[in-house]
């Protein structure tokens, strides 16, 4: 990945991340290329990173990987201006817009281009970020490699199996971050009403999810097996996991996880048509 040049069109939170990211593993900044509308965000990022910057279209003319990071309601407008089959040799083209089918990416910018579509969460932000990706048949398996190593700059990479996935993926990944969120919220809620501070809540709240988090991460046991490890017959544990089970825990997770999917699909059609 030291030789190839990668350019972002749109330097928001996600290329951002990427950016710094790569330049973490060891990437030139002078490798790396990003185009945005904002004039002052650009400046700022070339300031801060040492960057090159540019528009969309020299950035399509010239980088070895292109990474479409805008916003999924205008991607098709910046797909149409680009003139990326002009070129001699062809780049890779990796889109982390949410809802956004190959298809349709094809379609605007070339059914002949190596385009891989990947979905990352926002833990990115910080280095710790989940993305699923899927590649169309133009993308070779050193391509794939590329895609997944760009990735691996702001956390895992996880490919699947067919595209449809993807959107099992933003239902996971995606939008699971939100979900942990709201369980801390509501457990920190508790936790004041049962006495403790709300400085003291938060600071027990959020090291336990840590802690739970890195112990799931280096354990050689499932999470099942975990839970039953922590949970004592007929203590505190016990009693706790019992209200989530008959308060219907499991089934208002498998509910919620289907809605988002099932946006998620719907999201792409829209986009789609857009």
């Amino acid at each position: 990945m030291n030789t190839e040049t990668i350019g972002m069109i749109g330097a928001g939170n996600m290329a951002s991340s990427l950016i710094h990211g790569l330049i973490a593993k060891g990437i030139s900044p002078g490798s790396l290329y990003a185009a945005d509308p904002d004039q002052l965000k650009l400046d700022l990022l070339a300031e801060k990173c040492g960057i090159n910057i540019g528009s969309n279209q020299t950035l399509a003319a010239t980088v070895d990987v292109l990474v479409l990071a805008v916003k999924p309601q205008v991607l098709r407008g910046v797909c149409r201006q680009l003139d990326i089959l002009a070129r001699p040799e062809l780049p890779l083209v990796i889109s982390v817009a949410a809802g956004i089918p190959l298809g349709n990416l094809e379609q605007w910018l070339g059914d002949n281009l190596a385009i891989t579509r990947c979905m990352p969460n926002t833990p990115a932000l910080i280095g710790k970020g989940a993305s699923g990706l899927f590649a169309n048949p133009q993308t070779s398996v050193q391509q794939r490699e590329l895609a997944e190593s760009i990735m691996e700059a702001v956390g895992i990479a996880v490919w699947v199996d067919n595209e449809q996935a993807i959107d099992a993926v933003t239902a996971l990944s995606g939008s699971g971050p939100a979900y942990y969120f709201l369980f801390l919220e509501t457990m920190q809620a508790a936790a004041r009403e049962l006495g403790l501070s709300e400085s003291v809540a938060k600071q027990l709240g959020l090291q336990t999810a840590h802690g739970a988090i890195e112990l799931a991460l280096h354990s050689k046991e499932d999470v099942a097996e975990l839970r039953r490890q922590v949970t004592s017959p007929g203590g505190t544990t016990e009693q706790a996991l019992l209200a989530f089970e008959n308060g219907g825990l499991r089934a208002l997770v498998h509910k919620a996880l289907s809605a988002a999917n099932q946006r998620s699909k719907e999201l792409a059609r829209e986009y789609g048509e857009s």
